[in-house]
């Protein structure tokens, strides 16, 4: 059973480009944080890690993993799987670590279905503008513009899932996100004042979506 002595899952999800990767892997330095690293059936990045940043396997493995009901969570994304294995979370978790997901919203809401009896804070980073997140997509290690055009797309229907969050952020600035991010997880966990203002979001996804 869980005590109050478990950690926390907290979970960041984001249009393609907004930024949450680099948001998930600053938090992963503070102290007590853990990354649940996903398994994927895409190719690496040229900058990415196996068995760091994600475990990449074929969509046979992927589908046997499906069969054995080992995903606490996962969905298709642009034509590959992803997925959050259960073991790994729940042995951090009792440990007493707060385990990061980076995962889209069919994946959060996923997680807060099998309603496990953690903690579980949630997240949705915004970018300051359309114009931003393009420049930012086209800038990534794909350049291929069709491939932006189809985030860009996949942008509008994204950003609708918002309100299903407990929180949304803009990353404008990302070390101002950051701290904005610490310090609403700091004031979940110790029951501290929230600084957190819905209807300026709300008009923010408006503008988004206009």
């Amino acid at each position: 059973m869980p005590t109050d002595k478990d950690g926390v899952m907290i979970i960041l999800s984001s249009p393609s480009g907004a930024g949450k990767t680099t948001l998930v892997n600053l938090l992963s330095k503070l102290n007590n944080f853990e990354i649940s690293i996903s398994h994927t059936t895409r190719q690496p990045r040229h900058n990415e890690v196996p068995n760091k940043d994600y475990y990449f396997v074929d969509e046979t493995e992927f589908k046997r993993l499906i069969n054995n009901q080992e995903f606490l969570e996962y969905a298709k994304v642009f034509n590959n799987f992803y997925g959050s294995t259960r073991t790994p979370v729940i042995n951090n978790l009792s440990k007493g670590k707060n385990v990061l997901f980076d995962i889209d919203w069919q994946g959060a809401d996923q997680i807060k279905n099998n309603k496990l009896d953690y903690k579980l804070i949630t997240f949705f980073i915004l970018p300051p503008s359309k114009e931003v997140l393009f420049d930012r997509l086209s800038n990534r290690d794909m350049k291929d513009k069709l491939i932006a055009d189809e985030r860009m797309k996949q942008f509008g229907r994204d950003v609708l899932h918002w309100i299903n969050y407990d929180y949304v952020v803009i990353n404008n600035d990302l070390e101002k996100c950051f701290q904005k991010i610490k310090n609403l997880i700091d004031a979940e966990i110790n029951n501290g004042s929230k600084d957190y203002d819905k209807e300026y979001i709300r008009s923010h996804v408006e503008k988004l979506t206009s």
